[in-house]
């Protein structure tokens, strides 16, 4: 489904922003605010209705100084007056689907065409069951499954649905190293992960985890093969590739606050050394705009609050390690969203999204 219809005009398609108070919220209405083909038409909170958004997001008040969260009915309300718009959902697990359902039925009802980006997992699976086994809860709207698709931009060449459940932040680092490996089958499709991300990933509300006295200067592992992304991983890995692989995944909390880390090591079928290893990830990454495949070992720094996704390689005959670094906030949350929402608006995939990392960060 590549055709655009009313959502292409030459106006700027008016976007609203479901669950708004958090991190990837926060960083969607930024993205938003400097996107010359989208203009902000609403945000929705059901904790802080008619709270000012610059209140949750003081960096934001030269952007929306005026601007005030709304609740869904509000929402609903200004969908209905607009021919067509662009939703990003940034709600939680299992509040997502819930909301993205009465959006979608209000705009049915009212003729208008909506196009869905949802960054919780709710759309990551194409089953219930297959959701409900990961997530312990009924999905909340599972006839909306068949409408999503979930894949990175750089893994599908053509969406077949009318909506796209992002995969995550620690799914497309994984992902994005991951990919070429099984698509190439320069590897054995067994993969070992070792991951780490920043304070962000665990989102706004204060946990131990996400506490600065704690977190600061320390390091740890969590979930060792047993994170619930890890499934999703494989699931995007089958439909990208066609290979059923096997995830061993260690994730870790790190002492900065955004960005991720990851190194995919797996055993090579044929002997590579360094350069032909990064050879082959350049050679698959060719036309992909975000992706820069260097000798130079990524880092965090590199790409923290921006778009882009740094990978290098390394292989000695028998095995390969490939290591991505990627914001995740951005490539791994708000920035991956807009980049599906700017193809299914028929825009350049790279629109709003190619400010550089600021580097000192």
């Amino acid at each position: 489904m590549s055709t655009p219809g009313r959502l292409a005009s030459g106006a700027r398609t008016p976007a609203v922003v479901l669950g708004g108070t958090g991190y990837v919220a926060g960083e969607l209405l930024r993205l938003i605010a400097g996107h010359s083909n989208l203009e902000l038409l609403a945000v929705m909170s059901d904790s802080s209705p008619g709270e000012p958004v610059a209140g949750a997001f003081p960096h934001l008040v030269s952007a929306y100084p005026e601007t005030r969260f709304a609740t869904l009915a509000e929402v609903t309300r200004q969908l209905a007056e607009r021919p067509a718009a662009a939703v990003f959902s940034a709600a939680p697990h299992g509040a997502s689907a819930g909301l993205i359902d009465r959006v979608l039925s209000a705009a049915a009802a009212g003729g208008n065409e909506v196009r869905v980006v949802d960054i919780s997992a709710d759309f990551r699976y194409a089953s219930a069951a297959a959701y409900e086994k990961v997530y312990g809860h009924a999905h909340p709207a599972p006839a909306r499954l068949a409408e999503f698709t979930c894949a990175l931009p750089e893994h599908l060449a053509r969406l077949e649905t009318a909506h796209v459940g992002h995969p995550g932040c620690f799914a497309t680092a994984v992902l994005l190293a991951a990919v070429p490996l099984l698509a190439l089958g320069i590897v054995e499709p067994t993969l070992f992960v070792s991951g780490v991300t920043g304070s962000t990933g665990s989102g706004r509300k204060p946990v131990e985890g996400t506490h600065h006295p704690l977190r600061h200067g320390d390091l740890y592992g969590y979930n060792a093969l047993a994170h619930r992304h890890a499934p999703e991983v494989v699931a995007c890995a089958r439909a990208a590739t066609g290979v059923e692989a096997e995830l061993a995944f260690v994730p870790h909390s790190g002492p900065f606050a955004r960005g991720i880390h990851v190194t995919v090591q797996a055993r090579l079928t044929r002997a590579l050394d360094d350069a032909q290893a990064r050879g082959a990830l350049q050679e698959y990454y060719a036309r992909a705009p975000f992706v820069r495949v260097s000798e130079r070992a990524p880092h965090v720094k590199e790409v923290a609050a921006s778009n882009y996704a740094r990978l290098s390689a390394a292989a000695n005959g028998r095995t390969i390690a490939v290591m991505c670094a990627i914001d995740n906030l951005v490539k791994g949350a708000a920035g991956g969203a807009v980049q599906w929402m700017n193809r299914m608006l028929g825009l350049p995939e790279t629109a709003g999204l190619t400010q550089p990392a600021p580097g000192w960060t």
